[in-house]
């Protein structure tokens, strides 16, 4: 039996880490905390084309950033043309589970639907980001994924032709078997 020139023994990790769906629309966009201003930039492209009617970035002080992350996240989507009451808040995040749970916390204090749900991360972070959301939200939540490059211009097509791209995603799979263990007999029942 050959093997298709095409098929890479690592192409499992792309397909697991790269997440990326369709998009429909949703009740909000939710941008996890970060300081890489493209993540809000399409978060304001989705908002703007109608996928949704609000924005939720997520993120609280840092030292990449002067103020909170959300706050750096909330002007890049008034630069962008988002009003501001349509930009939530959620400024306490320091990981990614708390960008989940706190974001959660906050829509349902203001009474904002989150049945759908566009996800806005970077791209060889969504797997994670979308396995926290998805352990904190209801099962029933349905979410799209819309996934950025990173500063590096990281995404599926590239990771595996330089030593840093190997690095970061093999950490994101090392940081996914620690993370999510303990969850899975949650997701069972």
């Amino acid at each position: 039996m050959s093997k298709s020139k095409d098929v890479k023994p690592f192409d499992c990790i792309t397909d697991f880490i790269f997440v990326e769906t369709d998009l429909e629309p949703s009740d909000v966009i939710l941008v996890p905390g970060s300081s890489h201003p493209p993540l809000m930039e399409k978060a304001a492209e989705l908002y703007h084309q109608g996928f949704a009617p609000y924005i939720l970035p997520s993120g609280g002080s840092t030292l990449h950033v002067e103020t909170t992350e959300w706050e750096f996240l909330r002007q890049i989507g008034m630069a962008s043309g988002v009003p501001q009451e349509r930009i939530l808040e959620e400024d306490r995040a320091t990981n990614t589970f708390e960008n989940a749970r706190y974001s959660y916390a906050v829509l349902q204090e203001t009474g904002v639907k989150h049945e759908k749900i566009i996800l806005v991360c970077k791209a060889g972070h969504a797997r994670r980001a979308l396995m926290s959301y998805q352990t904190v939200f209801p099962r029933e939540t349905i979410f799209g994924v819309a996934p950025v490059a990173d500063r590096n211009g990281l995404n599926k097509e590239n990771w595996f032709m330089t030593e840093e791209g190997i690095k970061r995603v093999m950490t994101e799979v090392q940081k996914i078997g620690k993370y999510f263990p303990h969850h899975i007999p949650n997701w069972v029942n």
